[in-house]
Order: C-alpha cells, then sequence, then structure tokens
C-alpha cells in the first residue's frame, strides 16, 4: 500500500516552501517532493525579497536570511538607442522602520527556508519527478514519482512546481501556458569588489539600487531589463514574452549582448567578471491568464498559478503570499474536521480575491493586452521622450518656447493629435 500523508507539496520555491512549513509547524505530515538536486538548484532569479510576505511566515526573518543588500534606491529608465530619460526615488529606512525590498541570491535563500520547513517538521525528498496526480474519479488522492514504488497518498496536494506546472498541465487541471503569457528571462551574474560597486552606486554599508529598464533595449518587444546590487555582484539581465521572441527571430542572448553595450549600462558594469549565466520562464499573463487554482483534493500556488504582477516586477511576493493561503486554508478545514473537496477549498478563491495579490492583478488586468497592441509605448515614445529632454537641456541660445514648440511638432509628427490623445486615454485605462 502506497505510503499516506495529510499533504503533499510539489515543489520547493517560495510558494512551496512557505506552504509545507506553515503546514508542517500546524502539525500535519508533509511530504514535499523537489525536482532539483536540492532547493534553489534550478532558480536563477537575481533577485528581490519583498521582506514583509516572508515576515508574515517567518517572524523576525531578516536576522537569520541570507540578504544581501537592502534596496533604499529605486530608478526606472527609458530608454532609447544612446541614451535614458529616467526618475529615481531614494529613501532609507527611518529609525523604528525596516526596509521592505532586499536583493538575494535565490539558492541561497531557498535553501535556508528549505532548512526551516525541514526544522517545523516537512519531510524533503529532492531529486524526484512528481510524474502525475493519482485520481479516484475526479479527486486527486496523490503523487505518481519516477522512485521505484513511487505512489503517494495524500489528503491533500499543494501544487507549486513552477510556470509551466507541468503536473498539473499533464493532470488537465489546467491549460498549457501560452507563449503570449509567459517571458523569457536571461541573467548574467557580474561580479565585483564590494568597494567598487558601492563607488558607483553611491551607496555603502548594506544598502543597495535597483534600476528597471524600459524602451528600445527590448527592440519593439513587451519586455524590461533590470540591474541589481548584490554585495559583491551585479545582477543584470533583460526578459520579453516568448511570442515575441518566436515572432522577432531575436535571440534572448543578443538582446542581453546590446544592453550591455548601451551607454547607460556599460560603465556600471565595466571591469566585471561574468560568473553565471542562465535563463527562466516568468508567467506574465495577469489576472486574464490566472487559471483554476483549486479543485477536489488540490489546490495550486506562486508560478504555477501565474501570480505574477508584472507591472511593478513582483513575483516573491505574491509566491510566498499565495502559499501562505493555500496553507492557511487547509489548516482552518482540517481543524473543522472538513474534507479537501472543491466545495470546502473554494475559501482559499475567496482568500485570494480579498488579498493585495488579487487586487493588484485585476486592476493591471489590460496592461498586458494593450502593450502587445501598442509597440509605440516601447519605441517611438523613449525616443521622443529622450529628444524631448536633450533639445530642453541643450544651452545653444534657442529660446524655451521655440524649445517647447519643436518639441510638440515632433510628438505630433510621430504619433498625430488624435493619436496622441489616444494613446493617453490607453495609459489611463490601463493604470486606472
Amino acid at each position: 500500500m502506497a505510503e499516506h500523508f495529510d499533504a503533499i507539496v510539489v515543489g520547493a520555491g517560495p510558494s512551496g516552501n512557505t506552504a509545507a512549513y506553515l503546514l508542517a509547524k500546524a502539525g500535519m505530515k508533509v511530504l514535499q517532493l523537489e525536482r532539483g538536486e536540492y532547493p534553489g538548484s534550478k532558480n536563477v532569479q537575481g533577485a528581490i525579497l519583498y521582506a514583509e510576505a516572508l515576515e508574515e511566515v517567518i517572524p523576525n526573518c531578516r536576522r537569520s536570511a541570507p540578504l544581501e543588500r537592502a534596496v533604499i534606491e529605486q530608478r526606472m529608465w527609458l530608454m532609447d538607442d544612446h541614451s535614458h530619460v529616467g526618475s529615481h526615488f531614494r529613501a532609507e529606512a527611518g529609525k523604528d522602520e525596516q526596509p521592505t525590498r532586499y536583493t538575494v541570491v535565490r539558492a541561497n535563500l531557498d535553501k535556508w527556508f528549505s532548512k526551516k520547513v525541514q526544522d517545523a517538521g516537512a519531510l524533503l525528498v529532492c531529486e524526484t519527478t512528481v510524474l502525475d496526480l493519482l485520481k479516484e474519479g475526479d479527486r486527486v488522492v496523490g503523487v505518481r514519482t519516477d522512485r521505484a514504488n513511487g505512489e503517494i497518498r495524500a489528503d491533500v496536494v499543494v501544487l507549486a512546481d513552477g510556470v509551466n506546472s507541468l503536473v498539473a498541465t499533464r493532470a488537465g487541471l489546467r491549460p498549457p501556458v501560452q507563449a503570449q503569457d509567459v517571458a523569457l528571462a536571461v541573467k548574467e551574474m557580474h561580479f565585483l569588489p564590494r568597494a567598487t560597486i558601492e563607488e558607483r552606486f553611491n551607496i555603502q554599508g548594506d544598502h543597495g539600487v535597483v534600476i528597471e529598464m524600459f524602451g528600445k533595449i527590448t527592440r519593439g518587444m513587451v519586455g524590461t531589463g533590470f540591474l541589481y546590487t548584490n554585495k559583491e555582484s551585479i545582477s543584470l539581465g533583460v526578459g520579453c514574452m516568448v511570442s515575441d521572441f518566436k515572432a522577432s527571430r531575436l535571440t534572448p542572448y543578443q538582446l542581453l549582448e546590446d544592453m550591455k553595450a548601451h551607454p547607460s549600462v556599460r560603465q556600471l558594469i565595466a571591469g566585471s567578471e561574468v560568473k553565471e549565466y542562465s535563463a527562466h520562464l516568468i508567467p506574465e499573463g495577469g489576472y486574464n491568464a490566472i487559471p483554476v487554482v483549486h479543485g477536489e483534493g488540490w489546490v495550486i500556488c506562486g508560478d504555477s498559478g501565474g501570480f505574477v504582477n508584472a507591472v511593478h516586477r513582483e513575483g516573491s511576493n505574491l509566491a510566498m503570499t499565495t502559499g501562505r493561503l493555500a496553507a492557511e486554508t487547509l489548516i482552518a478545514l482540517r481543524d473543522a474536521g472538513k474534507d479537501f473537496s472543491a466545495a470546502n477549498l473554494r475559501r482559499y478563491r475567496q482568500a485570494l480575491e480579498q488579498s493585495f495579490v488579487m487586487k493588484d492583478l485585476k486592476k493591471y488586468r489590460d496592461v498586458p493586452q494593450i502593450l502587445h497592441g501598442n509597440r509605440q509605448f516601447l519605441t517611438t515614445y523613449p525616443e521622443l521622450l529622450s529628444r524631448a529632454a536633450h533639445t530642453l537641456l541643450k544651452v545653444d541660445g534657442v529660446d524655451k518656447r521655440s524649445k517647447e514648440r519643436q518639441i510638440q511638432r515632433d510628438f505630433v509628427e510621430k504619433r498625430s493629435r488624435l493619436g496622441l490623445f489616444g494613446d493617453a486615454i490607453k495609459l489611463i485605462r490601463a493604470f486606472r
């Protein structure tokens, strides 16, 4: 007879670790299955941790978690081919405050989190692939793995196996991921002396900087670039929608090479040693791409459920929050003596809808469609804004009113007055 657990958690990323930790801590018999050699071995996020979401699960986590730098400055760059127009916000945490964002190396963070999970009582088994779900009728009653005698039964299965969610897809619980709903990001780790990083970014101690880049660096494709400062390295990457890569025939590697050569980026990484190159899929379809998240004997959370806020580049906090809400739902049902039927697990969806996760995703539900259908926001406008800044700031004896008229003519020539009005309406609708 197959071994039986109260819960099986598939995956050992932020959402899987959160769910497994809380379930085990509540006294449930938990098995966690991870395909990688160890938790974090497959992760290449280079990466922002939203500490408040982790604090909800592990109080005072900042004292022991392997954090790199506390983010005190956020820069936003809208780039053309040779320059950028940007803004930035810089603020150190107040005397009685703690930073809410940190740069991290996911491999280190996931191993640390996994140790907490195991200390709470969960059984972790790595290098194990879940081939399929065991079912009795429509009800999920366990998993089938690639190990000998690999059938394992449980009262409920938590699916946190990543963006492709192969387990859920094979079992017919969710449709395959569509190319227009997922981004392919590539990243390099550039190593520099700590003192060099702090000098170039005007930081000290454990303070850090995040730069998010939009515009022509993605060659008209829907996507962004990013740069995060770690203690002795810089995480540098770019990602675009898979459907755009397919249509354009551009390679992610070439896109990254072009970004590294951009004058705004080149000097920040000068003299660095590249020790890692990696690629990762990110679900960015938003609210409209979220599948059914619960059923008879199962729930889905994290990237597996498409829980990523692409507009604000938030992922780890949504993963941990959905893992927490899934675990809290299961614990509440157990304590009430109820089974894990689809009707009872509806509480999980209700909890999601009441959380910031669904509220934020719902707010930006139209953004993917608007960007896909209006590439001028990624090409024409970065160029126009850069030219406007160059014109206005150049001191050449031309009066400022004439410069303003020239800027207006440039915008109208490129987009027309009707086009400008229409674009403004689209942006208002997308971000309202």
